[in-house]
């Protein structure tokens, strides 16, 4: 059974930092895209960031130069580092994986930034 669990999700102020991190089944995404999604209240999913099986990143503009997205393929990990966090960065940020042409999720972490 294919597994993404989310960790390190939590309350921050304005302009702190929080990691997240995703545990991925096994070798499963190993080639594959990672990636980070959110959805804040009474809003749509939105792509968060994305990272390649060779390493190759991609971000959205509202986090461009204050998220970074890595991964580990022997640790079978990916994860997301959120530094200067706005209210606006607050939601349910959930671990996607796509392989085969089916996208994957975690259940999501709560990430909540108070002004």
């Amino acid at each position: 059974q294919v597994q993404l669990v989310e960790s390190g999700g939590g309350l921050v102020q304005a302009g702190g930092s929080l990691s997240l991190s995703c545990a991925t089944s096994g070798s499963f995404f190993r080639a594959n895209n990672l990636g980070w999604y959110r959805q804040a209240p009474g809003k749509q999913r939105e792509l968060v960031a994305v990272i390649t099986g060779t390493g190759i990143t991609n971000y959205a503009d509202s986090v461009k130069g204050r998220f970074t997205i890595s991964r580990d393929n022997v640790k079978n990990t990916v994860s997301l580092q959120m530094n200067s966090l706005k209210p606006e960065d607050t939601g349910v940020y959930y671990c996607n994986g796509f392989k085969y042409g089916i996208n994957y999720w975690g259940k999501g972490t709560l990430v909540t930034v108070s002004s």
